[in-house]
Formats: C-alpha cells, structure tokens, sequence
C-alpha cells in the first residue's frame, strides 16, 4: 500500500470519527448526570439542517456551525422541559425528539435539497494543509481538532473539577446530591444542553463537510452508533475516542472497499457494515452485562422530583 494511500485511508478514518465523537461525548456527558437522552438522531439531523440553511444564506460556514450549535441546544432544550421540567419518560420522549428531528428536518431543508456549498476547509495553513504526508496531521477542519481537544477536557473535567464530581454525583444518586444542597434538575439541564450543542456539530459536519449538500436523512442514522458507543466505552471518555475511531475505520473501509470494486461481497453488505459493527458490539457487551452496569450511573434514566 502506498504512502499516499495510506494517509488518505487515516484522513478519512479521522473526518469519518469526528461526528460519533462529537455526538456520543455529548450524549456521555448527559448520561453521566443520569440523563437518557435517545433523541440524538434528531438533534444532530436538526444541527445538519440550521447549520447547511445558514450557511447557504450567509455565505459562512462558520456561521452554519454556530447555527447548529444553537439548532442543537433549542432541540435539547425540549427534551429537557418535557423529561426533566414535566418527568416525561425519557425513552419515550428521546425517541419523540428522533422523529420530530426527522420531520422538521424535511420540512426546513426542502428548498435547499441537491444545493451545494463549500467546505469548511483545512484550519491550518495550505503549507501544512496540502503536504503529500504532514496533512496526516494537520490538514484537517476546525472540528476534527475541537473533537479530539473536548475529550481530553471532558475527561480531565469530570475526573478532576468541583463541577464534573457534583455532576457525576447528581448521575450516582440524585437523592443524595439533592440532600446536600446541589441543584439536580439544573445539573442535569445544563449537562442535555451540552449534549445538544455537540449533537448539533455533530450533524453539521455531515452538511458542512463531509457531503456539503443537503438531502434528507443526512445523518444516516449515525445518533444511534453515538448512543450505542457511550455504553460500549463503559462511560469513559479515553475509551470513547478508541471506539469512535474504530467505528470510523469500519466506515472508511466500507467506502473504500466500494471505490475499490470489492467484490466478494454486495455493495448492500459494505453500506451494512457499520451498522452489523454496532450490532457486534452490544451482543459482546451483553455477553458480560455485570461489568456494564457497575459502570452505568446508577440514576440513569430515572426522573426526578425535588420533592
């Protein structure tokens, strides 16, 4: 295999990773505070839709970002009022969220379907950028970089601040932390927002970067491979970037696999592959539930009533 081949094999395993990571570290940090959030689909399809819509309007891609930040945050926002304002329950009303992103996707995007727009583009200079092997490493968008720095910093965050242990603390027994004076319901708000805002980037990149165009669906059902990667990395945040780079790579190989003919196997099987990949997973995670659930929080899920 060539040089070149081979970065351009790395390079689309990183650009393939960086919305799992992006969706499933914010879905992390919402499960940590004991919070099940299912409507990651939707908030990343309404992220993909306002940031493309904003960018086609604008002209700035960038702007597009900050209007799937905001799409995101709005959408979880809902999801908050009714499970944590309300004490809907919180599957149902994740997967309600699913189909509302669904829908208000369709309906926004309809006058921008098959329309195009740039890039967002390397962040760093072109020297860098467009060198035949250092664009391994630095010849990626801002939120390739963003993706891998806010892991390192939830991690640190959670293990290491006042803020991250009373979050944790809220997700391991909310009745406790409700006893000694922290605020639960607003932990937890604030830790969905965080989740929306990330699933928001999350669906932009596919609009904004990956296929710069809008179509319905972009996301590709990518929210529920985020959902299933929080508990396959046990809720940590080391073991979230492992997974999601992983999942990237089974993706890459599926496309190039295609590009390449393969032919011992149906395209139909390639496009599957990701999926069966998740699939895997949670039938080995089962297969040793004990160690998956001592590393769940132990109020995820569950409402709360600040009676």
């Amino acid at each position: 295999m060539s040089t070149a081949l081979l970065v351009s094999f790395a390079m689309t395993v990183a650009m393939a990773s960086t919305p799992i990571l992006l969706a499933s570290l914010g879905e992390l940090v919402a499960e940590k505070a004991g919070v099940l959030n299912l409507g990651v689909e939707g908030m990343m399809l309404i992220g993909a839709v306002t940031g493309f819509a904003a960018a086609a309007l604008t002209g700035s891609a960038y702007l597009g970002l900050l209007a799937a930040m905001l799409g995101g945050l709005l959408t979880s926002l809902i999801f908050a009022a009714l499970t944590l304002g309300l004490s809907a329950n919180q599957v149902a009303t994740g997967l309600a969220l699913t189909i509302f992103g669904v829908g208000a996707s369709a309906l926004i995007g309809a006058p921008f379907v098959g329309r195009t727009i740039e890039r967002l583009g390397p962040l760093l200079p072109q020297a860098l950028a467009g060198h035949p092997v250092l664009r391994v490493l630095f010849g990626y968008d801002l939120l390739v970089y963003l993706a891998l720095g806010l892991t390192a910093v939830v991690a640190w965050w959670l293990r290491y601040t006042r803020p991250g242990l009373v979050l944790r603390a809220v997700g391991e027994s909310d009745t406790s932390a409700h006893a000694i004076g922290y605020p639960v319901l607003a932990v937890r708000t604030g830790a969905v927002a965080f989740g929306g805002v990330l699933a928001g980037l999350a669906g932009a990149y596919f609009s904004l970067e990956l296929t710069p165009m809008w179509a319905d669906r972009l996301t590709a059902g990518r929210g529920w491979i985020a959902l299933a990667l929080v508990v396959f990395a046990s809720w940590r945040p080391a073991r979230l970037l492992a997974g999601a780079y992983l999942f990237g790579a089974v993706m890459t190989f599926e496309l190039h696999a295609k590009a390449a003919g393969f032919a011992l196997l149906p395209p139909e099987i390639l496009a599957m592959l990701p999926y069966l990949a998740t699939i895997l997973v949670l039938t080995l995670i089962s297969v040793r539930p004990g160690r998956v659930s001592t590393a769940a929080p132990a109020c995820l899920g569950k409402a709360f009533s600040p009676a």
